[in-house]
């Protein structure tokens, strides 16, 4: 082919003149593709079987081994369906392998209806205290209309889940099962928004008209009233205490009684959450290694704990990720799901489709390039349950996702090559202890704000 559009158009100096597109001009481009056998191959290929399957690169596929020197799971994966929550069935998938473990079970889940009934509620009162702090500020301010925007999404992050468990506990999937609304959030979302905006003009016109913080919240509590009877019909209403009793594999019997979901989280969940911190490999220059950062109105819990990040090179999260497996505890981490991955073979290369040679033209963004240009940021929550580490070098990773467990990967795990991990995963959480002292100590600086619309808020807007 004759290279990118940029070359074409230096040819034709009537377009670069007057900014408009002439008929000489598009003229030259049937002329150029006309003429260009590889064009009318390519051509050929994607209008018969698409774009992926033209480009995508069998030695890659043809490559991949599905071996690995750390591999931890022996459960199945779950299923997310047609919702955003992958971040909390990929929290709750970390702690449901240690109580698995201990109980001597082949199969368990926690509610994530459950976790998602509270993480609604309480972020419907975020964001309506959002809306008070920022009453001041006129409609079409763009921290105003972000908050429009993304009211009550589904997406969420570490630290908010911790906040959630601290607060509301959990309880097993049997207590609050999944509901039609659970699986497939879209209308009861709309609902919800559609409240949320009501009710963030109401409470916008009366602090306008002269009412105070504590009227604007006496409303508030009103509005969220509505709010609960909303997700209670769709979701259920969470538990309050429950009996739990439960059969291991060996059909031994064990009732263990009555407990609240919080006494059930404190029983049974035995990693530190305290411990754990948000690694972040975030490659733009203005946004040094070894510093704090936050995201302005990224949360879910007011009172909760503030989500921070702490931005290492990509090395330092490799060896936290590696040596957190190589202890027997899968990995949670955050992503670009959705670039260089084919989905049946369940397979992540950053080189698995060649677009390059399919369209004539390189994309010719790094990393940092495509966080600057919008063209990347975190979009999927998933667990790390394997790597393969050779001589010092890691080769893949093993991946349980939670998008269930047919025609996805094999049985729903899916391999990364290495090279995948280095430009589309952005984060991990990892345990405080493994970093060196000079990052431990780092965690104690204030973190730097970034605007609520930055790419690394971007997996609570999913």
């Amino acid at each position: 082919m004759h290279g990118d559009v940029s070359t074409i158009v230096c040819m034709d100096t009537m377009t670069t003149m007057t900014g408009t597109l002439t008929d000489e001009f598009i003229g030259g481009l049937r002329h150029d593709l006309e003429h260009e056998p590889a064009y009318r191959l390519a051509r050929n290929a994607v209008t018969k079987v698409g774009a992926d399957d033209a480009a995508l690169n069998r030695d890659v596929v043809a490559s991949a081994d599905w071996s690995f020197s750390t591999w931890l799971d022996d459960w199945s994966v779950t299923n997310q369906k047609k919702s955003g929550r992958c971040w909390m069935f990929a929290a709750l998938n970390l702690f449901r392998a240690g109580v698995m473990d201990r109980l001597n079970l082949k199969k368990f889940e926690f509610s994530q209806n459950y976790t998602l009934f509270w993480d609604k509620f309480e972020r419907a009162n975020w964001f309506l205290e959002c809306i008070i702090d920022t009453a001041t500020r006129p409609l079409n301010d763009r921290h105003v209309g972000f908050l429009l925007d993304y009211p009550l999404d589904d997406g969420g992050q570490w630290n908010m889940f911790v906040s959630l468990v601290k607060r509301h506990g959990l309880v097993p999937k049997d207590m609050m099962p999944e509901s039609q609304s659970s699986s497939n959030t879209a209308r009861m979302n709309a609902v919800c928004k559609g409240f949320l905006r009501r009710f963030a003009r109401d409470l916008r016109t009366a602090l306008d008209g002269g009412a105070s913080a504590e009227e604007a919240r006496a409303m508030k509590d009103t509005q969220l009233s509505t709010i609960w009877r909303v997700l209670c019909t769709h979701l259920g209403e969470p538990p309050t205490s429950f009996l739990w009793q439960y059969n291991d594999k060996d059909r031994a019997f064990h009732r263990e009684g009555v407990m609240t979901p919080v006494e059930f989280a404190e029983r049974y969940i035995d990693l530190p959450l305290d411990e754990f911190v948000c690694l972040v490999h975030d490659p733009r220059p203005e946004h040094p290694f070894g510093k704090t950062y936050t995201v302005e109105y990224l949360g879910n819990v007011v009172g909760g704990a503030q989500v921070v990040y702490l931005n290492v090179d990509m090395k330092t999260m490799k060896q936290a990720a590696i040596e957190t497996l190589q202890d027997g505890e899968p990995v949670w981490f955050g992503c670009d799901v959705g670039k260089q991955f084919q989905r049946q073979v369940g397979l992540w290369d950053s080189e698995l489709f060649d677009y390059d040679a399919l369209y004539g033209a390189a994309e010719g963004l790094d990393k940092s390039d495509r966080l600057h240009y919008h063209h990347s940021a975190m979009t999927h929550a998933m667990l790390f349950t394997g790597v393969d580490v050779l001589d010092g070098r890691t080769q893949r990773w093993r991946v349980e996702n939670s998008w269930g467990d047919q025609g996805v990967g094999r049985k729903g795990f899916q391999l990364m090559n290495d090279n995948w991990f280095d430009e589309y995963v952005f984060e991990i959480a990892a345990h405080r202890s493994r970093l060196p002292e000079q990052l431990q100590q780092a965690l104690q600086a204030e973190p730097t704000v970034l605007p609520p619309w930055d790419p690394m808020g971007a997996l609570a807007r999913c």
